[in-house]
C-alpha cells in the first residue's frame, strides 16, 4: 500500500541522522538499479553492462562511507527511511517501467539519476552543522555531479569504438524489429486495405459524412485487430523482436493512422473537394511507405515505390469500380 502525501516528512524537517539514513538507502537503491541495467544489457551490450557494473560498485563505496560516518556519529542502528517517505524527494522509475528501455534511454535515465543525487547531497550538506558530515556530503555531491563524466570515461575505457559501433548496430536492429517493422506493416495495411471500402462508399453514396463514418470504423477496427494480432502472435522471447505491447502499439496506431489519413478529408461537406484531397493523401501515404522501406529496410526505393503504388492503385481502382457501378 502506498504512502499518502500527508504521511511524508518534509526534507527540511529531517534530522541529520535521518538525512544520513536516507542517503544510505538511496545509494543502495541506485546500486541495485545499475546492476539491473547491467543484467539486462549483458547479452547484447556487454561493454555498457560493464560500465553499469562499475557505477554500481561506486555506489556501494559511497554507501559504505555513509554507513561508517553514521556508526561514528549515531551508532550502528540505522533508521529505515527511503525516498518515498520524504515529500518532494526525487523518485526512481519502477523497474517494470525501465526493464524494456533501449540503450540510449537507459543511459539518459542514469544521467538523470546522478543529477538528482548530486542535488540531494548539495542540499543535505548545506543544512548539516557537523564538519565531517558536511565534508562527506559535499564530496559525494561533487562525485555524483562528476559521475556522468566518469561514466563517459568508463565508457571510453570499457566500450571502445568497435564495441560501441556493434552495440549501436544491435540497438538499431532492435528498434527496427520492435517499432519499425510492426509500424510499417500497420501503415501498409491501414493505407491499402481501407482504400476499397472508403472509396467504394464515397462513389456509391457521394455522401461525405457516411463515407467518413465508414472510413473511421474501418480504420479503428483494422487498428485494433492489427494491434492485438501483433501482440498476441509473438511474445518476443524466442524471436528477439522485443516487447509484444510495444509492437502491438506500433502496429495498431499506424494501421489506424493509415486509414484515417484518407478518411478525415470526408469531413469536408463538398464531395469532390473531399475526394480530391483524399486522393492526394493516399499518394503521400504510399510514397511515405516506400521511403520507410528504403530507409529502414534497405529496400531499393524504386522497387518499394513500384510495389506500394501498384498495389495501392489496384485496391483504389477496385473500390472506385465497385462504388461507381
Amino acid at each position: 500500500m502506498g504512502i499518502g502525501i500527508s504521511n511524508r516528512r518534509r526534507f527540511s524537517d529531517l534530522t541529520e541522522q535521518e538525512v544520513l539514513a536516507l542517503a544510505i538507502s538511496s545509494e543502495e537503491d541506485d546500486a541495485r538499479i545499475y546492476r539491473s541495467y547491467a543484467h539486462g544489457l549483458r547479452v547484447d551490450y556487454p561493454g555498457s553492462a560493464a560500465v553499469f557494473d562499475e557505477m554500481a560498485a561506486e555506489e556501494d563505496g559511497h554507501r559504505q562511507m555513509l554507513i561508517d560516518l553514521h556508526v561514528v556519529r549515531f551508532g550502528s542502528v540505522i533508521p529505515l527511511i527511503r525516498r518515498e517517505h520524504v515529500a518532494g524527494f526525487f523518485a526512481r522509475r519502477p523497474v517494470w517501467l525501465t526493464e524494456n528501455l533501449g540503450l540510449e534511454r537507459i543511459r539518459d535515465e542514469a544521467r538523470a539519476m546522478e543529477a538528482g543525487a548530486a542535488s540531494f547531497y548539495a542540499r543535505a550538506a548545506a543544512r548539516t552543522s557537523d564538519a565531517a558530515t558536511r565534508k562527506l556530503l559535499g564530496d559525494l555531491a561533487a562525485a555524483e555531479a562528476g559521475h556522468e563524466k566518469h561514466a563517459d570515461h568508463l565508457g571510453a575505457e570499457l566500450v571502445g569504438p568497435q564495441v560501441r559501433a556493434g552495440e549501436d548496430k544491435v540497438a538499431k536492429r532492435q528498434f527496427i524489429l520492435t517499432w519499425v517493422q510492426p509500424g510499417l506493416a500497420g501503415l501498409m495495411d491501414g493505407s491499402v486495405s481501407t482504400l476499397a471500402p472508403i472509396f467504394a462508399t464515397a462513389f456509391a453514396t457521394q455522401n461525405t459524412w457516411t463515407t467518413f463514418l465508414v472510413g473511421l470504423a474501418a480504420s479503428l477496427g483494422a487498428g485494433i485487430s492489427m494491434g492485438f494480432t501483433e501482440a498476441a502472435h509473438d511474445d518476443g522471447v524466442l524471436s528477439g523482436r522485443g516487447s509484444p505491447f510495444k509492437r502491438g502499439l506500433a502496429s495498431g496506431v499506424m494501421t489506424a493512422v493509415g486509414g484515417l489519413g484518407h478518411a478525415l478529408p470526408y469531413l469536408i461537406p463538398d464531395f469532390w473537394t473531399a475526394t480530391t484531397i483524399a486522393m492526394v493523401v493516399v499518394f503521400v501515404e504510399l510514397w511515405a511507405i516506400a521511403w520507410i522501406q528504403n530507409k529502414f529496410m534497405e529496400t531499393p526505393f524504386l522497387r518499394a515505390a513500384l510495389q506500394v503504388v501498384v498495389g495501392g492503385a489496384l485496391v483504389f481502382a477496385t473500390g472506385v469500380l465497385i462504388g461507381g457501378g
